[in-house]
């Protein structure tokens, strides 16, 4: 315990520092930059959103849900209930998966469809869902998905 406590000291002393106010969530390299550090090593899924301005700079972010090993339980009321409260201009949905791949699973996929489709009447930007492996990531916006 005092080993595995250790070395989670000494991730977060050598993890990325940078004032998250200050970062520009502008590409899905640096959403995933910002949080491979806090989702790496979770044995199940964490869904976060990150709630912007319109220029994307950070107003805050949430971790909305919490799952199993292969799957969380995400609902767009939430998500959209948020973006509300923080007069958010637009979100990014992100999320890990234990297993490693970042491949977007069906599931993945028809809950961001529902997310964009919701954001239109909501007048709300749906900017990315980035799934987050073990040293890669997938992004739907970077792969014309969204």
């Amino acid at each position: 315990i005092e080993i595995k406590a250790a070395l989670e000291l000494g991730r977060r002393v050598y993890a990325n520092n940078t004032d998250i106010n200050k970062i520009c969530f502008s590409s899905a390299d640096i959403i995933y930059n910002y949080f491979k550090d806090i989702l790496i090593d979770k044995k199940q899924e964490f869904f976060y959103c990150v709630y912007v301005d319109t220029k994307s700079k950070y107003i805050d972010k949430k971790c909305l849900f919490v799952g199993t090993i292969n799957s969380s339980v995400v609902h767009p009321r939430e998500i959209f209930k948020e973006a509300y409260l923080v007069s958010a201009n637009g979100i990014v949905c992100v999320h890990n998966h234990p297993s490693g791949d970042s491949t977007p699973s069906k599931e993945d996929v028809l809950i961001t469809k529902k997310i964009k489709e919701i954001s239109l009447i909501h007048g709300i930007n749906f900017i990315d869902h980035i799934i987050i492996g073990n040293g890669n990531y997938f992004s739907f916006y970077e792969n014309k998905m969204l």
